[in-house]
């Protein structure tokens, strides 16, 4: 029988709904944070490669809702465009991936990517330290030993050399990981565009219509810091088809499917000047001449195709799914019981508290939506 898709999410769109499915994330999320924090604690002082390969799982319980999120609850389509050696490659290597930064759910659709390839507990970041803090994703990117800057060079200088050694040097055998880094800084804006703009045509530098003029000092020192050890940085460009619902994580809880078009492009370090800071500044700032081709391309044919790559089929797999079955099982059906039972049976103060713990909760969960939202373009819109 063939769901009315309308009516579905009309009662994904309802409040209580959405309240659940927050409740859930959030307290399993925490419960993984606190056994995350043991493993700091405990056994990472002692055994490095035991700690990474029980947060790799960890991590996976958390980050599989998220996936969960945009493959099943909002019925979400991932289209990927790449050469069939570079995915091969992809599942057996360490990488650094350098995404366009244009969407909400970007970072997202990273992880649904990596999901599918069964190698969601190994994707990094690189970010602000401020994202470290934030209960459960955060946190778990932390535990992760994703790096988090300060934007003070000399300070981050030092952490990311520091932090990729720790990295390539004692990860665990048969394990891999993916760094998503993001050289534009900062997530695209058309204010933050112009401005870039302003700055490249100061220093005689390549002019970009789709992207923020990159900076180029950070992978730089991630790929002298790996020493040979990262073999391939990947060329990530996403796009939204013109017919997807917005690309935010609002409108996937609320049931809306966005349409994604992901295209992939393998670059073996061997053939990146990673060694000379000027050179391979260079390299990047062409690497974003590639990039705003590329975009450019999709702006017009609302497709990668015709880029030399051809579209993979990578079907989803169930593990997510059950990871989220889970939970609404061991959270989510325990804590509808508990609540029957305060509402009818607890005092006014055991009510209160009931009450505190679900606002808490819905209230990290708006925290975690506002730190990937864009902020309007004010400027843009004044001189309209």
């Amino acid at each position: 029988m063939k769901i009315d898709r309308s009516l579905l999410i009309t009662i994904q769109s309802l409040l209580p709904i959405q309240i659940f499915i927050g409740y859930c994330f959030v307290i399993s999320g925490l419960f993984v944070n606190f056994v995350q924090l043991l493993t700091w604690i405990f056994i990472r002082p002692f055994n490095k490669k035991l700690y990474r390969q029980l947060n790799y799982y960890l991590a996976t319980l958390i980050w599989s809702q998220l996936t969960f999120l945009y493959t099943w609850w909002s019925n979400s389509d991932l289209k990927i465009y790449v050469d069939s050696k570079d995915i091969e490659h992809f599942r057996k290597e360490y990488a650094i991936c350098l995404p366009n930064h244009r969407y909400e759910i970007d970072w997202l659709v990273a992880l649904v990517f990596t999901q599918r390839l069964h190698l969601l507990g190994g994707t990094k970041i690189v970010g602000k330290h401020s994202l470290s803090l934030i209960p459960v994703l955060g946190w778990s990117w932390f535990f992760t030993e994703s790096i988090f800057l300060r934007r003070i060079w000399e300070n981050d200088k030092k952490i990311l050399e520091h932090d990729i050694q720790q990295c390539v040097n004692s990860y665990p055998n048969n394990y891999y990981f993916n760094i998503v880094m993001t050289c534009e800084g900062t997530r695209y804006t058309e204010t933050k565009r112009l401005e870039s703009m302003k700055y490249a045509r100061k220093k005689n530098l390549p002019e970009l219509k789709y992207h923020i003029l990159p900076r180029t000092k950070g992978l730089t020192m991630i790929m002298q810091g790996a020493q040979g050890k990262i073999p391939a940085v990947y060329n990530f460009m996403l796009g939204f088809s013109k017919d997807s619902a917005s690309p935010k994580l609002r409108t996937l809880l609320n049931g809306y499917s966005c349409k994604a078009h992901m295209y992939l492009k393998r670059i073996p370090i061997s053939e990146i000047p990673y060694q000379d800071d000027e050179i391979c500044a260079e390299w990047i700032y062409k690497l974003y001449q590639e990039k705003d081709r590329i975009y450019e391309h999709f702006i017009q044919h609302d497709t990668f195709d015709g880029l030399g790559v051809s579209q993979v089929s990578i079907i989803p797999n169930y593990s997510d799914f059950f990871i989220q079955f889970f939970w609404l099982i061991t959270i989510g059906i325990p804590s509808l019981i508990w609540l029957f039972y305060f509402i009818f049976n607890s005092t006014l103060f055991g009510k209160i508290i009931f009450a505190i713990i679900i606002l808490i909760a819905y209230v990290i969960l708006q925290c975690m939506i506002n730190t990937s939202v864009i902020k309007t373009d004010i400027k843009i819109e004044k001189n309209k």
